[in-house]
């Protein structure tokens, strides 16, 4: 056995010792045959050729460096069919031109796939090596150079195509299929064929179309059915891409139809008399307000075009709705006006706007402007609530009182000046809860919550400190009644206990009660005192209520009165007395004129509530006037309430005492602002200090700068602050 440890071979190399002579006339003999089968190929007999032949005859010429030859053959072959081609196509009339074209397109097509095959070596060895154009390539630019830019065929193919396009735009049916096809062909020829031959004429055209078409509409049609037309020739040319032309064609030309239809009558068709945007926003027209904001939102300044003029007629017709003496009569139906304006632009806003933000921050700055510019807008709108939580929500679901109350809210949101809101809506709780009048403690439990979301603790403290006080008080009658059995089960008296300061009292404000009530009250304050240290109770006569039974005329027609404090003592006296002037009661009760003359009214002067008569008779009480009971009245009711005839507004002197009271309120705010800042940023300029205190404060009220002046120096005064030496509206904080 042997074993095969290594073992080299050695191979040599070597060149033929003879040199292969290629028959001199080969090349020609080859060529022929292929340019044979390119014939045939063109002249549709390709079936009886080997394909596998040629391309071997292909492949030789190839290798034996005889490619240039089948190149430039293959040229020549090509371009010669090709104009025998473009002949055959130029003879073609009417509409059979194109249909030639394109059955040419699509045999030259077949022939140049057949070639390639052929040719195949050519193209991946020797035209990669020499950089010519592949084969494929070639026929295209072939094609383009001896069909589509021959001198008879260039113009006449670029109009056959316009005029298509044209006869489609003017409502004939052409043949999509067919224009798809040629369309193709010069995409498939390249980008700058299809652009340069068919598609920027084709945008030239149609700006002058629709140029025309434009102009002819704006001057016959209303705004609405111009949009309509505007928007359907929009969706057409979405529509023709789509069949036959390039996808990249969509953007331009519908930026042609958006130039040409919308951009350039923007102003025009907004403002339109009679159909414009102000009058689709007054007949609530959702479907065209829709449509200009989906025509408007394709072109520049398009959607601030209309936001402005929505803005605009908002701010006008919201000018007029808060500023009209004759609206402002009845602060409920003024809020309400304000609710429905609101509702219906955010309906259009939703339904037509998309919901656009910068359409609803228009909204919301529009009514922010108007509602302000009515200084009494806070006090009405506190009516509007009151009205609501005292009888405007009965038998309304829960849900619908948050829709009310969420509606309330946002008109809130709007007012500059929230701590007068605040002042009224206090005073107008206060009532509602001292006279059992709130139709749902949920509600205004509710209320309460949003606004203090809204503003913070400190805005609603006290208001929440009133309603501690109802549940405290009937504790509190529990308490008394407990300890003075000798009283009975009937409750004759029911006390409010009132925290000072969260309640809007009015100090020094009493009456002289009648002498039983006057005994009961005591024993009251003596029970509470006793229970209590530290506390000093003073009757609030002007707020409280009465029941009392009272018989009239010799018929002994009995009825119960539900009235104020004032007026009990009023009608009490006349079990004393028969008829009274008004100098005696008002002796006699101590009640402040205003008041009493105001009570006297209600009870002598209001049809079906007159249980007094008075002399002379009149709308008005003097003070030379006298007062008896009035034996005839009437009602089918048993119980019977004297409401105290009283404005649902402010008069004028009460307005001012009200806007005098906010005054004095805000002076420690702003002066607790500018210590805050100050504090921090220990020295600041004067415009500095305005600007960062109205920031502080704008979440309850726009303060006066005049005011922030006046406090800065009762600051300088008490030694807060004090002015730089050298720069006098520079302010320094001492610590």
């Amino acid at each position: 056995m042997i074993d095969v440890v290594a073992w080299a071979v050695s191979i040599r190399i070597e060149a033929f010792k003879h040199r292969v002579v290629v028959d001199p006339k080969y090349a020609d003999k080859t060529w022929k045959i292929l340019e044979h089968a390119i014939h045939e190929i063109y002249n549709h007999n390709a079936s009886g050729l080997s394909f596998e032949e040629l391309y071997r005859n292909a492949y030789n010429m190839v290798l034996h460096k005889f490619g240039e030859k089948l190149y430039n053959g293959l040229v020549d072959t090509m371009t010669s069919h090709l104009r025998e081609i473009c002949k055959s196509i130029e003879a073609a009339q009417g509409d059979s031109f194109l249909e030639e074209l394109n059955r040419k397109w699509n045999d030259h097509n077949k022939a140049l796939q057949m070639i390639r095959d052929i040719l195949m070596y050519m193209d991946r060895t020797y035209i990669p090596s020499t950089r010519k154009t592949p084969v494929h390539e070639l026929g295209l630019n072939l094609w383009r150079d001896n069909i589509i830019h021959s001198s008879k065929i260039h113009i006449r193919l670029q109009n056959t195509l316009l005029e298509l396009v044209h006869r489609e735009r003017t409502g004939e049916v052409i043949d999509r299929g067919l224009m798809r096809n040629i369309v193709k062909m010069l995409m498939d020829l390249g980008c700058s064929v299809y652009q340069e031959d068919f598609e920027k004429p084709f945008l030239e055209v149609s700006a002058e179309f629709y140029r025309g078409e434009s102009q002819k509409f704006i001057e016959c049609c209303d705004c609405g059915d111009y949009l309509k037309k505007a928007e359907k020739r929009l969706n057409e040319e979405i529509e023709r891409v789509t069949h036959y032309l390039d996808s990249k064609s969509e953007v331009k030309i519908t930026n042609v139809v958006e130039k040409e239809m919308i951009a350039n009558h923007m102003l025009r068709l907004v403002h339109m008399e009679n159909s414009g945007l102000v009058n689709m926003l007054l007949d609530d027209k959702y479907e065209d307000l829709g449509r200009m904001y989906n025509l408007f939102r394709r072109v520049p300044n398009g959607l601030s075009t209309i936001r402005e003029v929505m803005t605009s007629h908002l701010r006008e017709t919201g000018k007029q709705l808060v500023t009209d003496a004759e609206r402002l009569k009845d602060p409920v139906e003024f809020v309400q006006r304000l609710l429905d304006e609101k509702d219906k632009y955010d309906s259009i806003i939703t339904n037509a706007f998309n919901n656009d933000k910068t359409f609803q921050n228009a909204l919301n700055s529009s009514f922010e402007y108007f509602i302000n510019l009515n200084a009494r807008s806070p006090e009405f709108i506190s009516l509007f609530v009151d009205d609501k939580l005292r009888k405007g929500l009965k038998g309304v679901s829960e849900e619908d009182v948050e829709v009310i109350l969420d509606k309330v809210m946002m008109l809130f949101r709007y007012l500059q000046e929230k701590d007068v809101f605040e002042k009224y809506y206090k005073q107008h709780l206060a009532k509602r809860l001292l006279s059992g009048k709130t139709v749902s403690d949920d509600a205004e439990r509710s209320l309460i919550v949003k606004l203090k979301t809204e503003c913070g603790y400190q805005f609603t403290s006290k208001l929440e400190g009133m309603f501690t006080d109802m549940k405290t008080s009937q504790d509190t009658m529990h308490g008394f009644y407990a300890s003075h059995l000798e009283l009975g089960d009937a409750r004759t008296l029911v006390v409010q206990v009132l925290t000072t300061g969260s309640w809007p009292t009015q100090p020094g404000v009493t009456c002289n009660l009648p002498a039983e009530m006057s005994a009961l009250c005591e024993k009251f304050r003596s029970y509470y005192l006793g229970t209590h240290t530290g506390r000093r109770l003073s009757w609030q006569t002007n707020m409280g209520t009465a029941d009392i039974k009272a018989t009239f005329g010799k018929g002994g027609q009995k009825h119960e009165l539900n009235v104020s404090t004032y007026q009990m003592c009023v009608l009490m006296l006349f079990n004393n007395a028969e008829r009274l002037s008004y100098k005696e009661i008002e002796q006699a009760t101590e009640i402040p004129a205003a008041d009493l003359k105001r009570c006297l009214q209600s009870m002598a002067c209001v049809k079906g509530k007159n249980v007094l008569r008075k002399e002379p008779m009149s709308k008005d009480i003097g003070e030379e006037d006298a007062f008896f009971v009035n034996d005839k009245f009437t009602s089918k009711f048993y119980k019977v309430k004297i409401g105290t005839v009283v404005a649902q507004k402010e008069s004028e002197p009460e307005k001012q005492e009200t806007r005098q009271r906010v005054e004095e309120d805000r002076k420690p705010q702003i002066e607790a602002a500018i210590v805050r800042i100050m504090k921090s940023r220990r020295v600041l300029d004067h415009n500095n200090i305005i600007t960062e205190v109205t920031k502080q404060l704008q979440s309850r009220f726009l303060a006066n700068p005049t005011e922030i002046k006046k406090r800065i120096e009762s600051l300088i005064e008490r030694d807060f602050l004090e002015r730089d030496s050298v720069d006098r509206k520079l302010y320094r904080y001492l610590a």
